[in-house]
């Protein structure tokens, strides 16, 4: 079951949120817990008792960090990471590691396992205090809105929110927007782009023109972007409806002029998980130039592996790695000194050139791709299936380009500013509700007419 499914909106939902809000408040937590473990249990009915264990088992660590003297808080600390790297590696890598072959990956693993180490090591650093009480705990790291596809929610984030958080109908009205919203760019844009993406991608590359390459990684670009973030805003959304406040996971990441920019505006809540966890206890920025550029690359070399076990991850990782490490070495100050819209460009140029490797199965495809984007070799410039693309799909990559910039979230704020200055008020608010409900109707139809609908997480 994924939030972009009528079985989810039109009977989990529903059903969820008139239990939720029509119990007393003492039961709202024990129905979140139950509708959590049923979701999970729904796409993954014989690994839900794979995620129940690790829960239990964090529990016990964050009990055993938490009252230990301090030796032996480092000594559980150390027990409990290595046991969370262990099932990722069992269930994740074993195939990539050791070739061992036959073991499915269990849905949203990367995400719910980085949820426990941050639980018991904010509890080893007395950044949160520890959850004596198992079903809480349990919430924390199954919460439906989050559990599959993230964000990666921090416990320091909510453990206040877990037994006090607050409930209102504009919060909940605000949840129903940005969930509409999300769910819009996941069915409207990212499934639409997918077509394009898949086709091009499954394609021999001696088939392929040189148009066909760039409308093929384009739409990927675009496709990945709507797809995660709109996942992100539905997860938000979710939370709201319920009385939660996430972090942002997204804030516009095409709009950046560097690597590094670009990397504090895309999928936040990993890269902080990264910075907090990894970089900064191997010593951060504080250290020697050679160190530093070392601590980059291990942060880069595991995000590129906890995307997936394949080498087109690793390179993908650590592509950004050594781009990363240029500008903060030589490219940095040369960038500053060039006007933005070429700094703009040649973010462009390189996100898109590393979206290749992340959507290939091979290094190989990966490369010879990329020498057809280049027009190394004997492609040909254009042809007929890049003609057809453009003519059936180009107003949904004009589209996506156009709200994969802060522009229309402009416009809306200065509708609302304009809107509260005039005489006739609500306007703008009608004619937003106007617009989600239009939007809403659209998903209904694209849901109930195809079958087609992509999730991208089960790669990782």
């Amino acid at each position: 079951m994924v939030f972009s499914s009528l079985i989810f909106l039109f009977l989990f939902l529903p059903i969820v949120l008139i239990c939720y809000y029509s119990l007393g408040n003492r039961f709202r937590n024990p129905i979140l817990l139950i509708a959590s473990l049923f979701f999970y249990a729904w796409g993954e009915p014989k690994y839900i008792y794979l995620m129940v264990f690790s829960i239990m088992v964090n529990y016990f660590f964050g009990l055993k960090v938490a009252a230990d003297s301090d030796s032996n808080k480092k000594f559980w600390l150390g027990v409990s990471v290595l046991f969370n790297l262990a099932l990722l590696v069992v269930f994740k890598y074993a195939d990539f590691l050791f070739g061992i072959k036959g073991i499915k990956l269990p849905l949203g693993i990367s995400f719910f396992t980085f949820q426990t180490m941050s639980y018991v090591i904010d509890v080893y650093r007395k950044d949160a205090e520890v959850q004596r009480k198992l079903s809480d705990l349990a919430l924390y790291i199954s919460l439906f809105p989050q559990l599959v596809a993230g964000p990666i929610v921090r416990y320091q984030t909510v453990d206040q929110q877990i037994n006090s958080r607050k409930h209102s109908l504009d919060k909940f009205a605000e949840g129903i927007n940005r969930f509409v919203f999300g769910l819009s760019k996941k069915v409207l844009l990212a499934n639409q782009l997918a077509l394009v993406a898949d086709g091009v991608f499954a394609s021999s590359l001696s088939n392929l023109s040189i148009v066909e390459s760039w409308l093929g990684i384009l739409c990927y670009t675009l496709q990945i972007y709507f797809d995660f973030s709109g996942y992100s805003d539905m997860a938000t959304g979710l939370g709201k409806m319920l009385g939660f406040d996430f972090l942002e996971n997204f804030n516009y990441p095409y709009i950046s002029q560097s690597v590094s920019e670009f990397w504090r505006r895309w999928h936040i809540s990993l890269g902080s998980w990264f910075r907090d966890y990894v970089y900064i206890p191997l010593g951060g920025n504080r250290v020697s130039k050679i160190r530093l550029y070392r601590n980059l690359f291990v942060v880069w070399f595991l995000t590129g592996l906890w995307h997936g076990a394949n080498w087109t991850f690793v390179i993908w990782g650590l592509y950004y790695g050594v781009l990363i490490t240029l500008e903060k070495a030589i490219l940095g100050n040369l960038l500053e000194k060039l006007p933005k819209i070429f700094r703009h460009i040649y973010l462009l140029c390189i996100v898109l050139i590393g979206w290749v490797f992340f959507r290939v199965d091979h290094i190989s495809q990966g490369i010879g791709f990329i020498k057809i984007m280049m027009g190394l070799g004997t492609n040909p410039m254009i042809n007929n299936k890049a003609l057809v693309y453009i003519n059936d799909y180009w107003y949904i990559v004009l589209a996506s380009g156009i709200f994969s910039t802060p522009i229309v979230k402009k416009l809306k704020d200065i509708a609302i500013k304009i809107n509260e200055k005039s005489l006739q008020n609500g306007i703008a608010y009608g004619l937003h509700s106007l617009i989600l409900i239009i939007c809403m109707f659209m998903i209904v139809i694209r849901l109930s007419s195809s079958s087609y609908n992509p999730f991208l997480y089960f790669r990782f």
